[in-house]
């Protein structure tokens, strides 16, 4: 696997283990025998090659240096840059970055191509971890998002309920950039600005499904989902119920208390 040299930082990881894998992803030479879960990550505007001895499954993530080097910066408080990065040297393990792509992936299957606010979160959490793994001393949380901050990314997430809005949209009407809004966000509402969104969206979906005669599609496009089947797919996650279920077993609740 070659990748030219692009102005990129590119993450690798390793679905099915056992191959022996040589390669300089920017951090030097090096000659492994890869395992299940491992990651790889190729250094921006370097040529890196990966050789493997037989077919194996990987999974890779590219952050544009222009979209990302800002985050970054957030992160480590200047003190590290995407090229400076400690983690090139061949194979790494991180709990943190493969529960978050877990997650990524996870929802990605659910709700097909992910959201911007899905992604620039899961891409936060991996540069933050990145940082960590590199020497950096992250910052601290510095608490919750202040009252009026909260307030209105809150109502701005009902308003836009129905739009993939970003996490950058959100970050800016607090006035944080999107690293430390994440961050502040959950420690004020308890959950990351994804799931809550999705919390939000279900919420609707209920109410209409409750008080409307909405066909199940028409439902699933108001709240901003693409089609009758990914809001089925969360319904039965978090509901465990599917839509129709849900809207008949409320009527009948009805007509039962008459």
């Amino acid at each position: 696997m070659c990748n030219p040299a692009v102005p990129e930082l590119v993450l690798i990881q390793i679905m099915m283990g056992g191959s022996r894998t040589r390669g300089d992803s920017g951090g030097g030479h090096f000659d492994v025998t890869s395992e299940k879960g491992d990651l790889y990550l190729g250094a921006p505007n370097f040529a890196h090659t990966i050789n493997v001895c037989k077919n194996i499954q990987i999974r890779k993530l590219a952050f544009p240096t222009a979209q990302w080097e800002g985050v970054l910066d957030e992160a480590a408080d200047g003190g590290y840059s995407l090229e400076s990065l400690q983690v090139y040297r061949g194979p790494f393990r991180s709990q943190a970055i493969q529960a978050t792509l877990r997650n990524l992936w996870a929802l990605s299957d659910e709700e097909g191509a992910p959201s911007r606010l899905l992604a620039r979160a899961a891409g936060c959490e991996i540069l933050a971890e990145l940082c960590r793994l590199s020497g950096a001393s992250l910052a601290p949380a510095r608490g919750g998002l202040a009252p009026w901050a909260k307030r209105r990314c809150l109502e701005l997430m009902q308003e836009r309920l129905a739009e993939d809005i970003s996490l950058d949209e959100l970050a800016a009407e607090a006035r944080l950039s999107p690293f430390h809004f994440a961050r502040m966000f959950k420690e004020s509402v308890g959950v990351p600005p994804r799931a809550y969104l999705t919390r939000l969206r279900l919420e609707r979906a209920c109410q209409l499904l409750e008080t409307t005669d909405l066909p199940v599609t028409e439902i699933a496009l108001e709240v901003g989902y693409s089609s009758n089947q990914v809001l089925a797919r969360l319904f039965v996650k978090h509901r465990n119920t599917t839509p129709s279920d849900y809207r008949r077993a409320v009527r009948d609740q009805v007509l039962s208390s008459r």
